[in-house]
């Protein structure tokens, strides 16, 4: 039930692609994917996770990418040529 409170407040499904240096091998990247739902443009959740990354993790990230899609959109409309009707 939270996640359709987020939804109706306008948080989207938000997918980062993060990719960090490996701390044993620094020349060498390695992928990670985070999603959550989140507030765009600004991102605070994505944003909250990044700055526990740098303060907490050993791998230096090098860079995100982003995707975000609306999961609770408005209905279609769309003009019908006929109608038909049974009695």
């Amino acid at each position: 039930m939270a996640n359709l409170s987020l939804q109706l407040r306008d948080y989207r499904l938000t997918t980062a692609e993060i990719l960090y240096h490996m701390p044993d091998h620094p020349k060498l990247l390695q992928s990670y994917l985070w999603q959550e739902l989140d507030l765009a443009p600004e991102y605070p959740v994505l944003r909250r996770f990044l700055d526990f990354w740098q303060a907490n993790l050993d791998g230096k990230l090098h860079s995100v990418k982003l995707a975000t899609r609306k999961l609770i959109t408005p209905g279609e409309a769309r003009v019908v040529a006929a109608e038909f009707r049974w009695q």
